[in-house]
């Protein structure tokens, strides 16, 4: 009988189960070869997560570290992006959900940020980010606060700032007004509304569906569902905006999921249950199994590789993929 396994060009099991890793060996388990690995708390657990639990601060924040933040944004803004990244290591590598205290400090934290319109706002100052929000609020989602009304405030904001196509662009890129600006000005301006005749970005879209994909409820909205549909003919081309641009941009993985990339688009597609069929996913399929290197992984450029693990948790999210569109 076919599985999905013969969608790739070579089997990435013994690749994976190589690992020394306890997180990756349980969702391995439970992801891939559907066995019981036990309760995810016994995760919590892990050194890996309990430093980073250490670190993070009274109030739910995790402190940027990198010198300088002041000459832009303000260092609490640098702690939303911060705490975001390790809410996002907990949540994805090590399961954590909203039952443990250092994930309800910092949602009450990442919430603290959401302005009355329902977007979580300060990562480019004072202006509207659908990218940052939706980021943020997958990872809520995912952590048990789907149904938090926060969260309903949030999709009803992003849905209110979808462009005309149907995706998403960061507003200020679609706005003449910020073209008249410097950076800094614009970060500490008033909010600039978007033009919603200007054409999608892939870049902040495929951000966006994270959220949708994450939500039970809101992944077989139109919405999503149409977007869904935009994104997967957009693969392998140049965004319509100058962030990211380049259709390298692709090919630049990483996990926890950060930009938009071939594996988080898919991965998202796949939860939102779109067909391989699909001429753009399909060849996004073959392309990435065509990419396998012989010993497992995917032959792809590595972000934030100070993971030694990375390879393994890309392979683990592309199987992840494979195996929701051919299972």
């Amino acid at each position: 009988m076919s599985t999905w396994l013969d969608r790739l060009t070579y089997n990435p099991l013994e690749f994976l189960l190589r690992s020394t890793s306890a997180p990756l060996a349980f969702f391995i388990k439970r992801d891939l070869l559907d066995e019981n690995p036990g309760y995810t708390q016994t995760l919590w657990k892990c050194p890996e997560a309990v430093a980073i639990i250490g670190r993070q601060k009274p109030d739910g924040r995790w402190t940027y570290p990198g010198g300088g933040r002041e000459r832009i944004r303000s260092s609490e803004d640098y702690d939303q992006l911060e705490t975001y990244r390790q809410l996002g290591l907990l949540v994805e590598e090590f399961g954590f959900d909203r039952t443990h205290p250092a994930i309800r400090r910092a949602a009450q934290f990442l919430f603290g940020h959401q302005t009355g319109e329902g977007d979580f706002r300060g990562i480019y100052g004072q202006q509207y980010s659908p990218n940052y929000t939706a980021g943020m609020m997958e990872l809520l989602v995912k952590a048990g606060y789907g149904e938090d009304r926060r969260i309903e405030r949030g999709f009803r904001w992003l849905l209110s700032m979808r462009q005309d196509d149907g995706g998403w662009a960061i507003p200020l890129r679609t706005n003449q007004a910020s073209a008249h600006k410097g950076w800094t000005e614009v970060l500490h301006s008033e909010p600039l509304h978007p033009d919603f005749s200007k054409p999608f970005s892939h870049l902040v879209t495929g951000v966006v569906l994270r959220a949708f994909a994450a939500h039970e409820r809101y992944r077989r909205t139109d919405a999503a569902q149409a977007a869904g549909e935009l994104i997967s003919r957009r693969f392998f081309k140049a965004d319509a905006y100058i962030d990211r641009k380049s259709p390298e941009f692709w090919v630049r993985v990483s996990f926890p999921f950060w930009f938009t990339d071939v594996v988080s688009t898919l991965d998202s597609l796949s939860l939102l249950g779109l067909r391989p069929e699909s001429p753009g996913i399909e060849g996004a399929l073959k392309w990435l199994a065509a990419r396998q290197a012989r010993n497992g992984p995917f032959r792809l450029e590595l972000l934030r590789t100070r993971d030694k693990n990375l390879d393994r948790w890309v392979c683990l999210a592309a199987c992840r993929v494979f195996k929701r569109f051919y299972a």
